[in-house]
Formats: C-alpha cells, sequence, structure tokens
C-alpha cells in the first residue's frame, strides 16, 4: 500500500523519523519547497494517519531504567484477552504489548529500574487472572533499537 505518497513526502517522512522537531523552514529547505507548502503537506500527512505523533525519545539507562526484558505470556483463553490487555496497558513498565503466533499468546517489552523490581513486576503479571505461564528474557545488550521504518520501500519505480 503506497498512500499516494510521492518523493517529498517520502523525504518529508524519513527526516521526521529521525528528528521529529525539524523545524519546518529546515525541512523546506531539504525538499525545495515553500515553509507553507511543507507545513501543508505535514498537515495532511498528519491528517490521513500517516503521521500519528511526534515523540522525545529518552535513554533509559540515564534515568535508571537498567533492566529491558522481553515476558512471553500464556493467557489461558481468549476470553481473558480483553482483561489481559486492559492490565497491561495500565502498566508503565510495558512498553510494548503484541498479541504473538508460537510460544505464549502475547509478547511484552519491559523496562525496570533493577532485577528487584523487575522480580516484582513479573511477580505481578503472574497473579493476574488467567495468565498461565510466563518466559522471560532479559536483555543483555542493544545494538538496534529504532521504530523509523524504511518508507523508502513503498515508492514503486517508474
Amino acid at each position: 500500500m503506497n498512500h499516494n505518497l510521492d518523493e517529498t513526502d517520502i523525504t518529508i517522512l524519513k527526516h521526521l523519523q529521525t528528528n521529529g522537531r525539524a523545524q519546518r523552514n529546515t525541512i523546506a529547505e531539504i525538499v525545495q519547497l515553500s515553509v507553507p507548502s511543507v507545513s501543508e503537506r505535514m498537515r495532511k500527512l498528519e491528517e490521513r494517519g500517516l503521521i500519528q505523533s511526534y515523540d522525545a525519545v529518552l535513554d533509559s539507562k540515564k534515568f535508571n531504567f537498567d533492566i529491558t526484558a522481553f515476558i512471553f505470556v500464556e493467557v489461558d483463553g481468549s476470553k481473558n484477552y480483553p482483561i489481559f490487555v486492559e492490565r497491561v496497558i495500565e502498566e508503565p513498565e510495558v512498553l510494548e504489548c503484541h498479541s504473538i503466533t508460537g510460544d505464549g499468546s502475547h509478547v511484552l517489552k519491559v523496562r525496570t529500574k533493577n532485577t528487584e523490581s523487575f522480580e516484582k513486576f513479573l511477580s505481578n503479571i503472574q497473579s493476574w487472572e488467567g495468565v498461565k505461564r510466563t518466559r522471560s528474557n532479559i536483555v543483555l545488550s542493544s545494538f538496534k533499537e529504532t521504530r523509523e521504518l524504511p518508507i523508502e520501500k513503498t515508492i514503486e519505480p517508474k
């Protein structure tokens, strides 16, 4: 699905993915359009839901969130999924929740301060109604972590 994006839209989106605080005049220079034209394009991209938000990415280590872990959760029966998802959404340590195939029904990406807080968090999840089993993997090192999409691949060659 190419969303009828042209090369200018792609360039704007790629730049915003790496620098969400970019000023419109800087983007206008890059794509060689006026600031009002860039503003209009960005507004339309936002309205179409192609730009969901402009976020600041914080360094978790500098805030003493030293543990990153992936928790594979097996929820007993689909009737418990909505309750599980509601609980997950309320947990600030959960950065991501995905419904998956394979081992388990969901995978969570979590960040906690230390192993003690991780153990308490894991114990909390294991006490939830419908949670049958968990399996955790603690991250030792991260070499790539991004939300940037390779959107240049959405343009069809001419």
